[in-house]
Parts: C-alpha cells; sequence; structure tokens
C-alpha cells in the first residue's frame, strides 16, 4: 500500500468533509501540492500538469463541487484516474468522492 493510501486508510475514523478536488484527489495529502506550489484544482484555472483536466472540465461545466455530485459516477474518466495513472491511488479517489457525496446528503 502507498503512502497516500495510508493516509486514505488513517483518516477513515475521523471526518474529512471538505471537497478539495473534482475527482476526489485529497491534495492535502499531495505530494505534489507543496513541490508545484499547486493550489488544487478546486481553486486554480489549469492544472499544473497539463494544459487542461477532463475530469475537472467536466464536472465544472456541470456546475458540480466534485464528481460524486454526478448522475454518471463513476463515469469511465474518473475511473481511469482512480485506477489507471500512476498517480491514482488505486480507486481511494473513487471512496472520497462517495464520502463528499453523503456529507452533502446531510
Amino acid at each position: 500500500m502507498g503512502a497516500y493510501q495510508e493516509k486514505i486508510k488513517q483518516r477513515d475514523t475521523e471526518e474529512y468533509l471538505i471537497v478539495e478536488s473534482r475527482c476526489g484527489l485529497l491534495c492535502s495529502d499531495c505530494s505534489f501540492k507543496e513541490a508545484t506550489g499547486c493550489t488544487g484544482c478546486a481553486s486554480m484555472d489549469k492544472p499544473f500538469w497539463a494544459d487542461s483536466c477532463p475530469v475537472k472540465t467536466c464536472c465544472e461545466s456541470k456546475k458540480q463541487n466534485h464528481c460524486g455530485e454526478c448522475s454518471n459516477f463513476v463515469c469511465p474518466e474518473l475511473h481511469t484516474f482512480a485506477y489507471d495513472m500512476e498517480q491514482s491511488g488505486n480507486g481511494v479517489r473513487i471512496e472520497q468522492c462517495k464520502k463528499w457525496r453523503i456529507d452533502g446528503d446531510k
């Protein structure tokens, strides 16, 4: 289990309800945050790693705070981000979006 997954596991006993990203990434735990000066996709126009982010673009075009609010949750694009990319976290992004979605229903 990677360091990011360990941090998520530690958080399971606590409440983390602040939406930090569109895809479920917990920016506060991301190693790139400090190294790149990233402020998180929810507060920036363009990600540091590409000209655009398809997940961010889709989510914001639907005026949603995160992917968990979407009627098409989990779409293929989010699934790719959650499982297939090098920094994917092995699905923890999807689980985080589920937590944010449940909190939003309260």
